[in-house]
Protein backbone atom coordinates (compact mmCIF):
# COMPACT_ATOMS: atom_id res chain seq x y z
CA UNK A 1 0.00 0.00 0.00
CA UNK A 2 1.00 3.58 -0.99
CA UNK A 3 2.23 5.67 1.42
CA UNK A 4 -0.20 8.19 -0.11
CA UNK A 5 -2.87 7.71 -2.11
CA UNK A 6 -4.99 10.14 -4.62
CA UNK A 7 -8.26 9.02 -5.57
CA UNK A 8 -9.98 10.78 -7.97
CA UNK A 9 -11.62 11.50 -11.48
CA UNK A 10 -9.66 14.34 -13.89
CA UNK A 11 -12.65 15.81 -14.26
CA UNK A 12 -13.61 16.64 -11.14
CA UNK A 13 -12.50 18.64 -8.01
CA UNK A 14 -9.99 16.42 -7.45
CA UNK A 15 -8.33 18.80 -9.78
CA UNK A 16 -7.79 20.95 -6.66
CA UNK A 17 -5.86 18.52 -4.80
CA UNK A 18 -3.83 17.37 -8.02
CA UNK A 19 -2.97 20.53 -7.60
CA UNK A 20 -1.87 20.72 -4.04
CA UNK A 21 -0.40 17.48 -4.02
CA UNK A 22 2.16 19.10 -7.06
CA UNK A 23 2.67 21.78 -5.13
CA UNK A 24 3.62 19.60 -1.79
CA UNK A 25 6.11 17.54 -4.17
CA UNK A 26 6.02 13.78 -2.32
CA UNK A 27 5.61 10.75 -3.92
CA UNK A 28 2.15 9.85 -4.54
CA UNK A 29 -0.05 6.91 -6.29
CA UNK A 30 -3.35 7.76 -8.07
CA UNK A 31 -6.52 5.57 -8.45
CA UNK A 32 -8.36 6.96 -11.11
CA UNK A 33 -12.69 5.70 -10.91
CA UNK A 34 -15.03 5.68 -13.29
CA UNK A 35 -18.09 7.56 -12.10
CA UNK A 36 -20.60 4.97 -13.25
CA UNK A 37 -18.38 1.70 -11.90
CA UNK A 38 -15.69 2.28 -9.27
CA UNK A 39 -16.76 5.08 -7.45
CA UNK A 40 -20.07 3.38 -6.27
CA UNK A 41 -18.09 -0.03 -5.87
CA UNK A 42 -17.77 -1.55 -2.23
CA UNK A 43 -13.64 -1.07 -2.34
CA UNK A 44 -13.90 2.89 -2.36
CA UNK A 45 -17.27 2.92 -0.16
CA UNK A 46 -14.87 1.73 2.35
CA UNK A 47 -12.76 4.72 1.32
CA UNK A 48 -15.50 7.76 1.09
CA UNK A 49 -19.22 6.18 2.28
CA UNK A 50 -20.31 9.03 0.51
CA UNK A 51 -18.76 7.57 -2.70
CA UNK A 52 -17.95 11.50 -3.70
CA UNK A 53 -14.15 12.13 -5.01
CA UNK A 54 -11.55 13.11 -4.20
CA UNK A 55 -9.93 11.87 -1.07
CA UNK A 56 -6.74 10.43 -0.06
CA UNK A 57 -5.02 7.92 2.28
CA UNK A 58 -2.00 9.07 3.89
CA UNK A 59 -0.17 6.66 6.64
CA UNK A 60 -3.70 4.48 6.39
CA UNK A 61 -5.35 7.52 7.57
CA UNK A 62 -8.52 8.83 5.01
CA UNK A 63 -8.90 12.54 4.11
CA UNK A 64 -11.93 13.34 2.66
CA UNK A 65 -13.39 17.40 1.35
CA UNK A 66 -11.37 19.55 -0.64
CA UNK A 67 -10.18 21.87 1.65
CA UNK A 68 -9.84 19.76 4.41
CA UNK A 69 -7.35 17.37 1.95
CA UNK A 70 -5.67 20.33 1.45
CA UNK A 71 -5.20 22.02 4.91
CA UNK A 72 -4.29 18.26 5.84
CA UNK A 73 -1.21 18.23 3.19
CA UNK A 74 -0.36 21.82 3.78
CA UNK A 75 0.33 20.43 7.70
CA UNK A 76 1.25 16.46 6.74
CA UNK A 77 4.76 18.48 4.43
CA UNK A 78 5.45 21.58 6.10
CA UNK A 79 8.73 21.85 4.25
CA UNK A 80 6.30 23.10 1.20
CA UNK A 81 5.46 25.88 3.11
CA UNK A 82 2.07 26.27 2.25
CA UNK A 83 0.62 27.14 5.65
CA UNK A 84 1.18 29.83 7.60
CA UNK A 85 3.04 29.62 11.07
CA UNK A 86 0.03 29.06 13.80
CA UNK A 87 0.13 31.90 15.33
CA UNK A 88 -0.82 34.00 11.97
CA UNK A 89 -3.72 31.56 10.63
CA UNK A 90 -6.62 33.94 11.33
CA UNK A 91 -6.98 34.75 7.72
CA UNK A 92 -5.74 31.47 6.27
CA UNK A 93 -8.39 29.40 8.06
CA UNK A 94 -11.16 32.50 7.36
CA UNK A 95 -10.49 31.99 3.39
CA UNK A 96 -10.24 28.22 3.30
CA UNK A 97 -13.50 27.63 5.06
CA UNK A 98 -15.04 30.59 3.32
CA UNK A 99 -14.36 28.78 0.13
CA UNK A 100 -15.14 25.67 1.09
CA UNK A 101 -18.59 27.22 2.52
CA UNK A 102 -20.46 30.22 1.10
CA UNK A 103 -18.59 29.95 -2.37
CA UNK A 104 -18.66 26.50 -3.20
CA UNK A 105 -22.80 26.83 -2.27
CA UNK A 106 -22.78 29.71 -4.65
CA UNK A 107 -21.36 27.43 -6.89
CA UNK A 108 -23.88 24.83 -6.22
CA UNK A 109 -26.61 26.37 -6.99
CA UNK A 110 -25.54 28.63 -9.56
CA UNK A 111 -24.98 25.19 -11.33
CA UNK A 112 -28.40 24.79 -10.62
CA UNK A 113 -29.77 28.26 -11.59
CA UNK A 114 -31.27 29.28 -8.32
CA UNK A 115 -30.39 32.56 -6.35
CA UNK A 116 -32.44 32.69 -2.90
CA UNK A 117 -34.74 35.18 -2.52
CA UNK A 118 -34.67 38.04 -0.79
CA UNK A 119 -37.01 36.84 2.01
CA UNK A 120 -34.97 33.47 2.45
CA UNK A 121 -31.01 34.57 2.04
CA UNK A 122 -31.45 34.37 6.16
CA UNK A 123 -31.70 30.67 5.76
CA UNK A 124 -28.78 29.79 3.10
CA UNK A 125 -25.04 29.79 4.76
CA UNK A 126 -23.82 32.08 2.01
CA UNK A 127 -26.67 34.65 1.56
CA UNK A 128 -26.81 35.78 -1.70
CA UNK A 129 -24.41 35.29 -4.87
CA UNK A 130 -24.18 38.93 -5.10
CA UNK A 131 -23.49 39.11 -1.45
CA UNK A 132 -20.67 36.40 -1.79
CA UNK A 133 -18.53 37.90 -4.41
CA UNK A 134 -19.33 41.66 -3.45
CA UNK A 135 -17.60 40.26 0.04
CA UNK A 136 -14.50 38.62 -2.43
CA UNK A 137 -14.36 41.90 -4.13
CA UNK A 138 -13.41 43.92 -0.53
CA UNK A 139 -11.82 40.99 1.25
CA UNK A 140 -9.26 40.45 -2.09
CA UNK A 141 -9.21 44.12 -2.82
CA UNK A 142 -5.81 45.08 -0.97
CA UNK A 143 -3.98 41.93 -1.17
CA UNK A 144 -1.77 39.69 -3.39
CA UNK A 145 -2.81 36.40 -1.44
CA UNK A 146 -4.26 35.40 1.46
CA UNK A 147 -1.41 35.74 4.28
CA UNK A 148 1.84 37.78 2.61
CA UNK A 149 2.68 34.69 0.32
CA UNK A 150 1.16 31.84 -1.14
CA UNK A 151 -0.91 29.01 0.70
CA UNK A 152 -3.20 26.44 0.70
CA UNK A 153 -6.32 28.58 1.37
CA UNK A 154 -4.92 30.65 -2.30
CA UNK A 155 -5.33 27.28 -3.92
CA UNK A 156 -8.69 26.34 -2.59
CA UNK A 157 -10.23 29.95 -3.27
CA UNK A 158 -8.35 30.61 -6.51
CA UNK A 159 -9.47 27.00 -7.78
CA UNK A 160 -13.11 27.43 -6.99
CA UNK A 161 -13.32 31.19 -8.61
CA UNK A 162 -11.06 29.65 -11.80
CA UNK A 163 -13.67 26.80 -12.14
CA UNK A 164 -16.51 29.07 -12.03
CA UNK A 165 -15.08 31.42 -14.76
CA UNK A 166 -13.80 28.80 -16.65
CA UNK A 167 -17.50 27.17 -17.31
CA UNK A 168 -19.14 30.95 -17.59
CA UNK A 169 -20.73 30.99 -14.57
CA UNK A 170 -19.16 34.01 -13.78
CA UNK A 171 -17.39 36.61 -15.43
CA UNK A 172 -15.47 37.98 -12.26
CA UNK A 173 -14.28 41.42 -11.51
CA UNK A 174 -11.28 42.62 -12.06
CA UNK A 175 -10.07 42.05 -8.88
CA UNK A 176 -10.97 38.28 -8.87
CA UNK A 177 -9.38 38.28 -12.51
CA UNK A 178 -6.47 39.49 -11.35
CA UNK A 179 -6.04 37.27 -8.22
CA UNK A 180 -7.28 33.44 -10.16
CA UNK A 181 -4.46 34.66 -12.21
CA UNK A 182 -1.47 35.18 -9.91
CA UNK A 183 -2.75 32.26 -7.95
CA UNK A 184 -2.45 30.56 -11.00
CA UNK A 185 0.66 31.20 -12.75
CA UNK A 186 3.03 28.66 -10.67
CA UNK A 187 4.85 25.07 -12.14
CA UNK A 188 2.84 22.84 -9.80
CA UNK A 189 -0.32 24.42 -11.26
CA UNK A 190 0.77 23.45 -15.16
CA UNK A 191 1.64 20.05 -13.57
CA UNK A 192 -1.28 19.19 -12.49
CA UNK A 193 -3.32 20.48 -15.25
CA UNK A 194 -1.03 18.86 -17.82
CA UNK A 195 -1.12 15.66 -15.55
CA UNK A 196 -5.27 15.52 -15.39
CA UNK A 197 -5.83 16.86 -19.31
CA UNK A 198 -3.68 13.74 -20.32
CA UNK A 199 -6.17 11.57 -17.78
CA UNK A 200 -9.03 12.78 -18.90
CA UNK A 201 -8.12 11.92 -22.91
CA UNK A 202 -7.37 8.42 -21.51
CA UNK A 203 -9.80 7.99 -20.24
CA UNK A 204 -11.78 9.44 -23.26
CA UNK A 205 -9.83 6.84 -25.95
CA UNK A 206 -10.27 3.93 -23.91
CA UNK A 207 -12.60 1.32 -25.36
CA UNK A 208 -15.66 1.44 -23.81
CA UNK A 209 -16.73 -2.14 -21.46
CA UNK A 210 -18.27 -4.33 -22.64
Amino acid sequence: MAELTFYTNPQSRGQIVRWMLEEVGAPYETEILDYATTLKGDAYRAINPMMKIPAIRHNGKVVTEVAAICAYLADAFPDAGLAPALTDRADYYRYIFFSSGPLEMTFSLKAIQYDPPADKQRMFGHGSEALVFAALDVMLGDRDYVTDRFSAADLVLASQLGFMMMFGMIQGSETLKAYVARCTDRDAYRRAKQIDTEAAEAIKAAPAAS
